[in-house]
């Protein structure tokens, strides 16, 4: 069923994908496209990673959201 060279997010890291969103959008256009608090209220990495790996909804909008940034 899942095809991993179909699969945008093979081999890639929450970490990595989080330091590239934040690369290219920065803090402040991560939580204008992801309303959650770990991307408003003092943001880092290591926070932001741990409340994403114990929340599969909002991991889920940050993955699509690296898709889509990779897309265009």
């Amino acid at each position: 069923m899942n095809q991993p060279a179909k699969d945008p997010l093979h081999g890639v890291t929450l970490e990595a994908i989080l330091n590239d969103l934040v690369a290219k959008l920065g803090w402040q256009g991560l939580a204008e496209r992801i309303d959650i608090r770990c991307f408003k209220s003092d943001p880092s990495i290591k926070s932001s990673l741990t409340f994403l790996r114990k929340t599969p909804w909002a991991r889920a909008k940050v993955e699509a959201l690296y898709i889509k940034q990779h897309k265009g």
